[in-house]
């Protein structure tokens, strides 16, 4: 069965490691949350690429490692999330992290945005961020099973 989820590289060269599972990971993540997969596109770019989005659509001249587009309907999740590779990487340092481990926080940031989650506010970020966690440990259990 072909995914509603695929991954694109725009302004880098760029390839995601151990797609069919960060694909099961994500929709496992949409079912729980009680909604169905419809077209979910990640695309990975540089900082010059997202810093540019986030100009023209947002209106906001910082860098920053994700920006989400959402074009949901009803339980239908739709969308399509930009995330800087070079955000991922100096964020994954910053915050002593793995690439990889960095790399899906941010792409379970962007899809928890589709799925109606905010960080707009202190108390929403919390949440968000513990949403995080635990969808990343949910990830950690499913590919120590799988190895």
């Amino acid at each position: 069965m072909l995914s509603a989820i695929s991954y694109y590289a725009e302004n880098i060269s760029f390839s995601l490691k151990n797609k069919k599972y960060i694909t099961s990971w994500l929709e496992e993540i949409i079912r729980i949350e009680g909604k169905k997969t419809k077209i979910i596109t990640y695309i990975f770019c540089d900082d010059a690429y997202l810093f540019e989005l986030n100009k023209k659509y947002l209106n906001h001249k910082t860098f920053t490692d994700t920006i989400t587009f959402d074009y949901c309907e009803g339980v239908f999740i739709s969308g399509d999330i930009f995330i800087s590779i070079d955000r991922v990487r100096e964020n994954a340092l910053k915050f002593h992290n793995s690439f990889d481990s960095e790399l899906c926080r941010v792409m379970c940031h962007g899809m928890l945005h589709l799925l109606g989650y905010s960080d707009k506010t202190k108390s929403k970020k919390l949440g968000m961020t513990a949403k995080e966690e635990e969808y990343l440990v949910l990830l950690k259990e499913n590919f120590s099973k799988t190895k």
